[in-house]
């Protein structure tokens, strides 16, 4: 059987698999923009924070996905969760949270310090100053952050497979135990095709959220 062949028989399957693969992946970066910006903003209002905080994310996202995912198991079984969609989404977001976390935190810091007086001079309160003007000047390098964490995961999450997630890595895992390399190359292409869409649709939400001020 082609390629083309087996894309023409089984679309319905690989695209079922493509929808739990974003799903899962959305519902990870959606849980870690919650989570990260306001512990962004944490880090730059309370400094010492910022050290430990970073320091505990950045090893969290030092470990191999293969061990983190193995590691949600026993965490999770004690919830009746050991396997599926629960411990994948929580490996995910922390895998998601260092780059907007960290992003949210140096696009903050560098905002420019006389804007800032600019707008205390006006009478701002420090929350319509985080409000009205550092979160807009951020946005860019945040949405960066949720870029490049999106990108990131779409890749990990084939792991989550392993351990009954489902998603686009179950193709691939079925193709090596088949040793079908044909099969494997259409996973491969799909989870790289899902990547670059999620990039490019990111970057267009990046270009239309920055201020036309920054924008220039």
């Amino acid at each position: 059987m082609t390629i083309l062949d087996y894309l023409l028989q089984t679309w319905p399957s690989l695209l079922r698999l493509a929808g739990q693969h974003l799903a899962l992946v959305g519902a990870a970066v959606g849980c870690a923009i919650v989570c990260g910006i306001p512990l962004g903003v944490l880090i730059v209002r309370v400094r010492w924070l910022a050290t430990p905080l970073l320091s505990l994310a950045t090893v969290i996202l030092t470990l191999p996905s293969i061990a983190l995912f193995g590691l949600m198991i026993p965490i999770f079984s004690h919830f009746g969760h050991a396997l599926g969609y629960v411990p994948a989404v929580t490996a995910v977001f922390l895998y998601s949270l260092l780059p907007i976390m960290r992003n949210t935190y140096v696009a903050l810091t560098h905002v420019d310090p006389g804007i800032r007086e600019a707008a205390r001079g006006i009478g701002m309160t420090p929350w319509q100053r985080l409000r009205m003007v550092e979160l807009p000047l951020a946005t860019p390098v945040i949405i960066g952050g949720v870029r490049t964490a999106v990108v990131m995961n779409i890749g990990v999450a084939t792991i989550s497979a392993l351990i009954g997630a489902g998603g686009l890595g179950v193709l691939i895992l079925q193709a090596i135990s088949q040793s079908n390399m044909s099969k494997l190359a259409i996973g491969a292409v799909l989870v790289s095709v899902l990547a670059i869409a999620a990039d490019f649709c990111l970057q267009w939400l990046q270009r239309a959220l920055t201020p036309k001020g920054v924008r220039t």
